[in-house]
């Protein structure tokens, strides 16, 4: 429990294989031009293989000083991601429409654009609906890889999916399912499902278990520092893997913890002053 960038300073460098973050969707910004230059731009910092963005970063930044506030919040820590993955490790960083694009860019100059593997959309059907616009009902997470020659992904491990068509491909391939694409449909956590912790942002434990088999082995290192309700912690245990949990809600700490001993998870619970 704590601030989780004291935490995640205090981790040897390439110690994790895969690191999933949910963090907060900064949903309340307003997108207008200011005449003020965010201080993010600069700060100089660019990133590790991204100089030919700084341009681009630098405009984004000040172009809309309520992002620039909340990617000062997230760029640090993003970079400390950067160091903890291994050669071979995978970041999921979780957003929604609001903040996906610019993410993007920003991810681009901190890891470099070579190292993008793919934006995948979380489609759902659940909850309100506008009928004055299309309904937002997806949600993005973008993939960026440390290292392009030697990441490990095993999509031979991942769940499969019904064909849309079964006619059109034979018996076998229909009984077996196709590989998922970068399109993932899957029902949100269910009110009155056994998943369900009352925690508000809770994610479902499917979307978590694909993510793991795909970019971890057994013995791995799972890292989530927007631990929420621990569905990575919990998914993690289940499939085998090494995980660490940070969040400095004590609400949060509890919905965990309550979660991981229910399932019978043996973990250690470390606290660091924010102070």
């Amino acid at each position: 429990m704590g601030d989780n960038l004291g935490h995640l300073k205090s981790m040897p460098s390439e110690s994790v294989q895969l690191i999933y973050i949910d963090p907060p969707f900064n949903t309340g910004r307003e997108q207008v031009r200011t005449n003020r230059t965010s201080k993010v731009s600069e700060s100089g910092r660019v990133g590790f293989q991204g100089k030919r963005y700084e341009q681009i970063v630098s405009k984004v930044l000040s172009y809309d000083d309520e992002f620039a506030d909340y990617w000062a919040f997230l760029e640090p820590r993003l970079v400390e991601s950067w160091r903890l993955l291994s050669d071979t490790g995978t970041l999921y960083l979780h957003l929604d429409y609001r903040e996906s694009h610019y993410a993007k860019v920003l991810l681009d100059a901190l890891f470099g654009r070579e190292c993008f593997l793919n934006e995948i959309i979380w489609a759902y059907d659940y909850g309100a609906r506008s009928k004055s616009r299309w309904p937002a009902k997806h949600d993005n997470i973008l993939v960026y890889i440390k290292n392009p020659k030697t990441y490990y992904f095993n999509s031979k491990e991942v769940d499969r999916e019904p064909y849309m068509a079964p006619g059109l491909v034979t018996k076998e391939k229909a009984e077996l399912g196709k590989l998922p694409t970068d399109v993932w449909w899957h029902t949100i956590v269910s009110p009155t499902g056994k998943e369900k912790t009352g925690y508000p942002t809770q994610k479902p434990e499917g979307i978590l278990r694909r993510i793991i088999m795909a970019s971890s082995k057994p013995g791995d290192t799972v890292l989530d520092f927007f631990g929420g309700s621990g569905t990575t912690a919990a998914v993690a245990a289940k499939l085998d893997r090494r995980f660490i949990t940070i969040d400095q809600s004590q609400d949060s700490i509890t919905v965990i913890t309550d979660r991981l001993k229910k399932n019978g998870v043996e973990f250690e619970l470390v606290s660091r002053s924010t102070k």
